[in-house]
């Protein structure tokens, strides 16, 4: 498949706009594993602990309230992977349609400088509007961390 020789600079840019979301990512994901996992860790590993302490309780016991204690640290992690998973699809879509735009325009004709002007402008816009996603959605998932750890 031909492509115009402005192509491979177009896909740096848009390999670098990729890393500044997936920096902001990132850090997003550190930031609830440092105040919301961890904590809902070690609730899960104290539980644990009095579960397995339980000296009356049968095996079967002591396993089901384990798994007990498991359970919505396994709910968090779900939810934070379903709402990343989200994000990340939502993003590859947009990515999508700047590329079929592009290709679109060049196939009616339109000049290789201006379909890479629409195509970077396209990105760009893609790329801002989820990083203005993020605190909204850092802020969800906190809440729903919140909510499960009780």
């Amino acid at each position: 498949m031909w492509a115009p020789a402005w192509w491979a600079a177009a896909r740096v840019a848009m390999a670098e706009l990729r890393h500044l979301v997936q920096e902001a990512v990132h850090s997003l994901v550190k930031s609830l594993e440092r105040e919301n996992i961890r904590k809902m860790q070690a609730i899960m590993f104290r539980c644990s602990a009095s579960c397995s302490e339980d000296s009356q309780a049968s095996m079967q016991q002591v396993h089901q309230c384990i798994e007990g204690c498991h359970a919505p640290r396994a709910q968090a992690q779900a939810m934070v992977t379903s709402e990343l998973e989200k994000f990340q699809d939502r993003l590859a879509w947009r990515t999508m349609h700047c590329n079929d735009k592009a290709k679109d325009s060049m196939d009616a004709g339109s000049k290789e400088l201006h379909v890479k002007q629409q195509l970077e402008s396209c990105m760009n816009k893609c790329v801002d509007d989820h990083m203005h996603l993020i605190p909204s959605m850092t802020k969800k998932m906190k809440e729903s961390l919140s909510s499960i750890a009780k």
